[in-house]
């Protein structure tokens, strides 16, 4: 890869993108696990999918005011950078990886399961395995390629569970064929409350564990031409959805079959079908469950490759996974994150009750954290912000944010008191552990870098090539022209390489790139750029150039004849041109080079 940069296309049309929002908080969870809840709830369990729901439309609107009010940075991960530190932003970008890589191996295997209703003589973990190798290829392939997949699966999922809401409502409404109207399963065993009221909000613990997913949607309205627009849409989806899809669902599964029915437990959505007489229901919910976890599969992968394309420009994982393919793929990304995925498969066949079992506990609740300091930010970054200049607001600010920061609290302390669930909260908590005595180490590493020595100054530049991108309006630059150019008579070109990860674009769009967005950003820049020059009465000129930076530069130096080149990074933390040694491979150019490093931006973000 030329110039040591990402080259990231534009990938997902509005079609793939509005299908994979509707349906990325559906999950195998909702079809296998919401029978279990049922059980261990009672029929009110619909009420606790309506706190877990509110719960999670609560994080989403933080997050919709986060991403209205700095939309240029687009994860999570760099809100809580800009609010708690790095050492946050460190946390979330890690344990999210963390997350949805076992959540990878998680499906593969209940995917293989699956299976083996048709395939009984097949090994579970070869199917495993061939489930894996499947959505690897998909990613790998191209973007366009894992959109397309999502779009089918998604659409799938979204359109089984709206037959089952049509079909089970007519039932229960006693509008199906020899049925008639009939509420009584919610209080003729044992009460609407079988098991006491402490049960529903007991069951949060599980619960809010099937609509992860959702924040992912938001995120990606948020980043849009229209962020206001878009936010408010993506939010009031998620209401909906949570809304529609999970508690009017629970509610007729509840209505239909009995809450201490074994055929509810073992498979909710077959024995509705079937109590409703609709043929083959075990042959057509198991294709639907399979649908939806290799949609889980095929979006968690997605998903962790990208959060480590993130990490990686932040100088905060391997520098080759920041690399992409011709076809703007970061292909060491996905497979990493595979790698990873594949190995929880075999763990599952080798040492499913110790190793697998210890890699699912220690994820457990993982979410939850990432959660609590996205609420967390919302409520520093907000008090941090002039209010009146906010376009979308967390309601009822600060009581409903508090309210948020102390729910996800109390469902911690819930799997605390639960000892079901206790491994998973002290595995989890050690998992922060790791990834916070991580983050100390990386500091180290990079405070042992050697010290760059920059060159004396000559006074004498006549014709001055600057190369910069994310840092053309650092004051630093203006500074350090005057400092190689102390007659003020040179000529400036400022050349700006349009590339994702220096204009933005790669930490507001992942590697899901909108090429567009790139250039605008970077034209955009460059246009500020030399009207302040201007405006110091220094003689400058521009253009975009080839998203490699050593590219860029060459073609640069060739048209303009510099006899002094600046090159304008980010501090060396945040710097991927410097990761990539782009300052000192400028040097074989056999031009002067001057580098500065921008830190009042990184400052002031």
């Amino acid at each position: 890869m030329a110039g040591g940069e990402p080259g990231l296309k534009k990938a997902l049309n509005q079609r793939q993108l509005t299908m994979i929002a509707m349906g990325g908080v559906i999950g195998a969870g909702l079809f296998v696990g919401s029978g279990t809840v049922i059980h261990d709830t009672g029929p009110g369990a619909f009420l606790t999918y309506g706190l877990s729901g509110i719960l999670i439309i609560l994080v989403m609107r933080m997050l919709a005011e986060m991403a209205v009010a700095d939309p240029t940075t687009g994860s999570f991960a760099d809100y809580a950078r800009k609010a708690l530190g790095d050492w946050a932003g460190f946390s979330v970008g890690w344990l999210y990886w963390y997350f949805w890589v076992i959540v990878v191996g998680f499906e593969a295997v209940a995917g293989a399961k699956v299976l083996n209703f048709w395939l009984p003589d097949v090994p579970t973990w070869g199917l495993s395995l061939v489930l894996m190798l499947l959505m690897m290829g998909t990613n790998l392939i191209s973007v366009s390629s894992f959109g397309e997949f999502e779009f089918w699966f998604a659409g799938i999922k979204v359109g089984a569970i709206i037959v089952f809401l049509v079909c089970g409502a007519l039932f229960v409404l006693g509008i199906w064929p020899n049925v008639s109207l009939d509420f009584s399963n919610l209080t003729a065993h044992g009460g609407f409350f079988p098991k006491g009221a402490f049960a529903i909000t007991a069951g949060v613990v599980t619960v809010i564990f099937s609509m992860v997913g959702a924040e992912i949607a938001t995120i990606a309205a948020a980043e849009s031409d229209d962020p206001e627009r878009a936010v408010a849409k993506a939010a009031n989806s998620v209401i909906t959805r949570i809304a529609i899809f999970f508690v009017g669902s629970i509610f007729l599964l509840s209505v239909i079959l009995p809450w201490n029915s074994p055929e509810l437990q073992a498979s909710p959505y077959v024995a509705a079908f079937e109590r409703m007489g609709i043929p083959y229901a075990d042959d057509v919910m198991n294709a639907i469950v399979l649908t939806a976890v290799l949609s889980c599969l095929n979006s968690g992968l997605y998903t962790a490759s990208r959060m480590l394309f993130v990490l990686a420009a932040r100088r905060e994982a391997p520098a080759s996974m920041v690399s992409v393919n011709s076809r703007g793929v970061p292909m060491v990304a996905i497979l990493t994150s595979s790698v990873v995925g594949f190995l929880a498969v075999i763990m599952a066949a080798v040492s499913p009750d110790t190793v697998f079992s210890f890699l699912l506990n220690s994820s457990g609740a993982v979410i939850l954290f990432v959660y609590l300091l996205i609420a967390i930010s919302q409520i520093v970054l907000r008090y941090r912000a002039d209010s009146s200049t906010l376009k979308v607001k967390m309601w009822f600010f600060p009581v409903l944010s508090g309210i948020t920061a102390l729910g996800i609290v109390l469902v911690l302390a819930q799997m605390g008191m639960t000892a079901d669930v206790r491994i998973q909260l002290v595995l989890s908590l050690l998992s922060w552990a790791v990834v916070i005595v991580l983050f100390f180490l990386n500091r180290v590493r990079i405070a042992r870098l050697p010290a760059r020595v920059e060159p004396a100054p000559t006074g004498q530049a006549r014709r001055v090539l600057v190369l910069a991108n994310q840092t053309l309006e650092a004051h630093e630059l203006l500074d350090e022209l005057k400092r190689i150019d102390t007659t003020g008579k040179a000529t400036y070109y400022v050349c700006v390489p349009a590339s994702p990860v220096e204009t933005g674009t790669a930490w507001t769009h992942g590697a899901l790139s909108i090429r567009d967005a790139t250039v605008a950003a970077a034209q955009a820049r460059l246009d500020r750029t030399l009207a302040a020059l201007s405006a110091h009465h220094l003689d400058a000129t521009g253009s975009l150039g080839d998203y490699r930076p050593l590219r860029a530069l060459q073609t640069a130096v060739q048209e303009f004849r510099p006899d002094q080149i600046l090159v304008v990074t980010l501090p060396v933390s945040d710097s991927v041109w410097q990761r990539f040694e782009v300052v000192d491979r400028a040097g074989e150019l056999g031009v002067p080079v001057s580098h500065i490093e921008a830190a009042s931006l990184v400052a002031s973000g």
